[in-house]
């Protein structure tokens, strides 16, 4: 884990600083009774995974009603997350890390920033964020790479993105793959929450946990 070159470090929110798949879970159940459907288990099948949380209420509540449905889960999300959410060990060292090492430090979600500006006060001070860069804000979002781009927008240029200067740091296959396509170095961190696996692992360097992650960075 070679950061001379290193310039923007981008994280990922949900699963990779965040868990808050245990508040997902729950918000969702909840919505998907009031809709007369089965729970998350059963449904999250009809999930595409090209597409973020959100972007998917149509493929599960249908066109007509997933608009609806969403804000539904947008409104019971706030009074759930406090008593749920949490980050895991060694997320923090990390942060410290980078901060100390004056590397900028980016978030790079496809969440709606009304629930990630909520849950971030929660975990972390504010002030260890250059930037936040949430769904829906960038001409596409992950797993394509206008979002890379959108997210250092003012900082790099397209063409200058390269593996050795970005870094972009999740738990899934879209953000790996957003972190190819826009030329950045993909790092992964433990599992994805939705089960998927890339079939092409090349050139992806993997950790199974922060602190791991972290081991490697204090060689520097």
């Amino acid at each position: 884990m070679d950061i001379s070159g290193l310039k923007y470090v981008i994280f990922d929110w949900d699963n990779t600083l965040a868990e808050s798949r245990s508040t997902l879970v729950l918000v969702i159940n909840q919505v998907l009774k009031e809709y007369h459907l089965p729970d998350w288990e059963q449904v999250k099948s009809l999930r595409d995974p090209k597409l973020s949380f959100r972007d998917n209420f149509p493929r599960i509540f249908g066109e007509d009603k997933a608009k609806e449905a969403y804000e539904r889960y947008a409104a019971i999300y706030p009074n759930v997350v406090a008593s749920h959410i949490k980050t895991f060990p060694y997320v923090q060292e990390v942060l410290d890390y980078f901060n100390k090492k004056n590397i900028p430090i980016l978030i790079m979600s496809n969440k709606d920033r009304r629930l990630l500006e909520l849950e971030l006060p929660m975990l972390f001070d504010k002030k260890l964020f250059s930037r936040i860069v949430c769904g829906h804000e960038a001409l596409r979002d992950k797993p394509y790479p206008e979002q890379v781009y959108y997210t250092l927008q003012g900082l790099l240029a397209k063409e200058e993105i390269t593996p050795r200067n970005v870094w972009v740091v999740g738990d899934s296959p879209m953000d790996s793959a957003a972190a190819q396509a826009a030329n950045a170095q993909a790092i992964r961190i433990g599992h994805s929450i939705w089960g998927d696996e890339e079939q092409d692992r090349k050139n992806i360097i993997y950790f199974d946990d922060f602190a791991s992650f972290y081991k490697s960075l204090k060689n520097n």
